[in-house]
């Protein structure tokens, strides 16, 4: 099965940004719409998005629904959601949206019982546990808090999970390459696992070691905004 290639839109104050390492100091706006950068990477022959509301990350609650309605409306593109997830209701009313997949990251770390529920409520495979790591230790909270825990000793408490994607966050916006030695460690110890790698992604050779690892999928930022990667390059490689 080919890897999925899935570019990322992050969200302040519905503007489409980046962050350098998750530091809401160093901000860059890529795009005033969200909608038309979906659009365009939907136009582009991507099938999937990566949407983050990072207001909603900081906040405790999704708060740029607009957005996410109006990316749900106006493509077909599979989309992941995360962002402050909290209530049950937040959960339905994003899969009434049609979002194919729910992230959950302080939550799982915070209130375990609380993501095992939903995991069996909603089912396994609407869900991904979304793990930030630096030096394999899982941060929470909009990557402002050590979680104290292993992202190896996280992943262990759930049984009935399927997906999960691991952010290095030393890596994320920097352009220098994903940590490969994390990804092959991931795959290693839980080769049932769907590992989604995320951060650091410079070049198409980057996607093409990490599709070497059998990984589930790849999330692109920064470097499909600057150019780095581009659709044409991943088609020509047969990796989109």
């Amino acid at each position: 099965m080919k890897m999925k290639i899935i570019p990322a839109i992050d969200l302040i104050k519905g503007k489409c940004v980046r962050l350098v390492q998750g530091n809401f100091g160093k901000v860059t706006v890529y795009n005033e719409d969200p909608v038309k950068m979906a659009r365009q990477f939907e136009d582009d022959g991507f099938e999937y998005l990566h949407l983050v509301d990072l207001d909603g990350a900081w906040h405790g609650q999704v708060m740029n629904w607009k957005v996410i309605e109006k990316i749900a409306e106006t493509t077909a593109l599979k989309v992941d959601f995360g962002g402050g997830i909290k209530t049950d209701e937040e959960i339905d009313r994003l899969m009434g949206l049609g979002v194919e997949y729910i992230n959950v990251g302080s939550m799982a770390v915070l209130q375990p019982e609380k993501f095992e529920e939903w995991l069996k409520k909603f089912g396994s495979d609407n869900f991904i546990l979304s793990a930030d790591v630096q030096h394999e230790k899982v941060q929470i909270s909009g990557w402002q808090e050590d979680a104290g825990i292993s992202v190896f000793d996280l992943i262990s408490k759930f049984k009935r999970l399927r997906h999960v994607t691991c952010t290095d966050i030393n890596a994320d916006g920097t352009l220098k390459g994903p940590n490969i030695a994390l990804y092959k460690k991931l795959k290693s110890k839980f080769p049932e696992l769907g590992i989604i790698a995320s951060g650091g992604i410079s070049s198409a050779d980057d996607v093409e070691e990490l599709n070497y690892l059998k990984l589930e999928g790849v999330i692109i930022g920064k470097a499909l905004y600057e150019k780095k990667i581009t659709a044409e390059e991943l088609k020509n490689r047969n990796l989109l």
